[in-house]
């Protein structure tokens, strides 16, 4: 690892202006899970290191009845376990147990995670589904756009030179909702997702068909995706869904994905995964959304 200009800044605003400032240089430090590694590896080399942690209020979860707001510093263990979000929002706590390992997970952060930009962040997809927003700031201000819009490509991100990732905010989802986030690994702890699957499904008021649909998948294209042609087969069906609208989701699904071959899985092997994963996933959100939990408890 070469030198580097270790920085605590105190404010968000401090923060923002050291980033824009040094620009490609300088890396923001929360909890160092992948940054650090890789600078033991010289894959990166920043001239200088800016350290979130003095900051206060980034690792705040707070709720209400209408929204849940998750600081980005807030680390993976303390998502998972949240009373806050176990509230109405614990498919995001379930996405949370299901990443790395606990002693991973009692340093690594959800700005992180989200601002890695890997196309296969765990996080990413159950936040899609739930309609989450991120607030980014910087020195002249700060604003707000849907996560969906927050990812850009592989590692990289809507964020600009000084701005920064400050919170998660997360609408209550309606009643009648049910929602899961499925991974499918070789290891329950430590791997990254060959592919993953979030589904929020929301019936009408009679409980009788669906109203509302969002299906995300990671780790099958360059960026965590919206399945939206999947979306439009299941919204408006009558449930119980039947074999034959969950098999046509689950090839519209297939069709939209578009994976990669890598180290973990082939091109083939991901594509195939989505279509059983999708399916799986939605008799899942159903029976949830069926028996009244908004999501897992």
């Amino acid at each position: 690892m070469k030198y580097f200009d270790y920085l605590e800044p105190t404010t968000l605003s401090e923060a923002s202006l050291l980033l824009a400032e040094y620009g490609k240089d300088a890396r923001a430090l929360a909890g160092g899970t992948d940054l650090l590694v890789r600078m033991k590896r010289q894959a990166l080399a920043p001239r200088y290191l800016i350290n979130l942690k003095r900051i206060p209020g980034l690792a705040s979860i707070e709720a209400n009845d209408s929204t849940l707001r998750i600081g980005a510093l807030a680390t993976i263990r303390a998502v998972h376990t949240s009373p806050a979000v176990r509230q109405q929002w614990a498919v995001i706590g379930e996405a949370a147990q299901k990443m790395a390992s606990v002693q991973v997970r009692n340093l690594a952060t959800i700005g992180g995670n989200l601002c890695n930009a890997a196309p296969s962040a765990d996080m990413a997809p159950a936040l899609i589904g739930l309609g989450a927003q991120a607030r980014i700031v910087s020195s002249s201000g700060e604003r707000i756009i849907s996560l969906e819009e927050f990812f850009v490509g592989p590692g990289a991100t809507a964020l600009g030179q000084g701005e920064l990732l400050a919170e998660l905010i997360v609408p209550a989802p309606p009643s009648n909702t049910g929602a899961i986030y499925v991974k499918h690994a070789i290891r329950k702890a430590m791997d990254i997702a060959m592919v993953g699957v979030a589904i929020v499904l929301t019936l009408d008021s009679s409980g009788k068909r669906l109203n509302e649909v969002r299906v995300v998948l990671g780790a099958v294209a360059p960026t965590p995706m919206r399945a939206r042609k999947t979306e439009d087969v299941l919204r408006g069906k009558a449930v119980p869904l039947d074999d034959a609208v969950l098999s046509e989701a689950a090839e519209a699904a297939t069709a939209e994905a578009r994976p990669i071959s890598d180290v973990r899985a082939s091109e083939y092997y991901r594509r195939k995964l989505v279509g059983v994963l999708v399916k799986r996933a939605a008799i899942q959100a159903l029976e949830r959304a069926s028996e009244g939990r908004v999501v897992a408890n």
